[in-house]
């Protein structure tokens, strides 16, 4: 079964919190806040004071993530 984060709809753009973007992508929200710090990870941004990802974002890097490794 698919793992898709829940989310919110802002104008165009689907929103996830860094919990669920970590859930989606399967690795710990700690591995996201480093990759974060490190630039490497997906964009994302700090909204209202809370760190959010574009789904579009979190897919787009994914399929970045398995460009590099073919």
């Amino acid at each position: 079964m698919p793992v898709t984060p829940p989310t919110a709809a802002v104008g165009p753009y689907t929103l996830s919190l860094i919990e669920e973007a970590a859930e989606f992508l399967r690795v710990p929200v700690a591995t996201l806040r480093y990759w974060r710090h490190m630039g490497t990870g997906p964009k994302s941004a700090r909204i209202g004071g809370r760190v959010m990802y574009k789904t579009v974002d979190l897919e787009n890097w994914l399929n970045e993530q398995f460009d590099k490794a073919s």
